[in-house]
């Protein structure tokens, strides 16, 4: 058995949900924020036999796009950089961060 942790932009989760579920994988959705662009983004929960590993990861890899996004960094505080300003910057997100973990012992109650 093993637990497929994803994490997904948001616009890319209720695609992903649908297309595992039509699927027959089952999944548990967390919501979560990103670090780096303090965005809202999505963590699936994903337990998946060994035979059906490779399934489910396709359907992960076919279903989220990265895309590139204008940001504004984050200003400085105030000080001698007064004078700074901050020009949009374009950045890769989307995708997806796929983590597979061995599962010890599974129990459904």
């Amino acid at each position: 058995m093993k637990l497929i942790v994803v994490v997904v932009q948001d616009k890319d989760v209720g695609k992903l949900v649908d297309s595992l579920v039509r699927k027959g994988h089952q999944t548990t959705k967390l919501a979560s924020t990103g670090g780096f662009l303090r965005e809202g983004n999505t963590t699936l929960l994903i337990g998946v036999t060994e035979d059906r590993l490779d399934d489910a990861i396709g359907i992960i890899e076919k279903t989220c796009h990265s895309r590139t996004q204008m940001i504004s960094p984050v200003t400085p505080p105030p000080g001698p950089t007064d004078a700074y300003m901050p020009y949009p910057v374009e950045v890769r997100v989307g995708g997806a961060t796929i983590f597979v973990i061995d599962v010890e012992q599974f129990k459904k109650i």
